[in-house]
């Protein structure tokens, strides 16, 4: 079994792989894995793969240190199944890496757009030759909702449950409206653009927020959330030369 865990800016999640194949997920801080424990005595492991897009806590780093197993540490120097033409690797989030690499292993030789859709929304193209040609990054939802409140004088702070309208009909659902109608064109606009070039494109929609659009996107994307997860266990399982 193959250990994998991908820490988030807001949470951790801890998979168990049987080869390819995915058995369980848990939740977690992303400050103490506190499912661990369970996960250890529940299954027995091989070996595991940690990405992180912060700075590891010291709790965690010492739950770590008392594994029993090898635990690869998702870096600049960890051979990849991808070539990876990004100009600052060292420089790429984890996350946005692992993602491409796990939509690139359930459908090779394909163009792939990733939108992963969390704390920022991010936007990552492979080509139909196994290469990482980079992506760009927005604001995710609650930052937008966010900013508005906090770069200007009046606006309130407000989520995106309530009432929708088409056109916001007072100063509420004018900002619900403005970030989720936002954020569904702003994703529908790079995968026009994209196909343009790449006319077979396919998407890959993952994270929390992209699952909340209702909308003529789902004809075009395979929504997976545990994309992160399963790109990682693709780079473990790369490295220990089996699959």
């Amino acid at each position: 079994m193959n250990l994998v865990i991908d820490i988030g800016n807001t949470v951790a999640k801890v998979a168990i792989f049987n080869d390819n194949s995915l058995v369980e997920v848990f939740r977690s801080s992303n400050q103490y894995l506190d499912c661990l424990p369970e996960v250890l005595t529940k299954f027995q492991i091989r070996q595991g793969i940690l990405a992180s897009v912060i700075d590891l806590s010291q709790k965690i780093t010492e739950q770590l240190e008392a594994l029993s197993f090898p635990v690869t540490r998702l870096n600049i120097d960890t051979q990849l199944p991808i070539k990876n033409l990004y100009r600052t690797p060292e420089t790429l989030g984890n996350d946005r890496l692992a993602s491409v690499i796990g939509a690139n292993d359930i459908c090779p030789k394909k163009d792939i757009l990733v939108i992963d859709a969390g704390t920022c929304i991010t936007y990552d193209f492979i080509d139909a030759k196994g290469r990482y040609l980079g992506g760009n990054i927005s604001p995710g939802k609650a930052m937008r909702f966010k900013a508005m409140h906090k770069f200007t004088g009046k606006l309130p702070l407000i989520d995106e449950k309530g009432i929708r309208h088409s056109l916001g009909e007072d100063t509420e659902t004018a900002i619900r409206e403005g970030v989720l109608r936002g954020m569904e064109f702003e994703i529908q606009g790079y995968i026009d653009f994209l196909k343009k070039d790449y006319p077979g494109l396919l998407v890959f929609l993952t994270g929390g927020d992209g699952f909340l659009f209702e909308t003529n996107l789902k004809n075009l994307i395979f929504a997976d959330d545990f994309l992160v997860l399963k790109g990682l266990n693709r780079i473990l399982n790369y490295n220990d030369g089996r699959i």
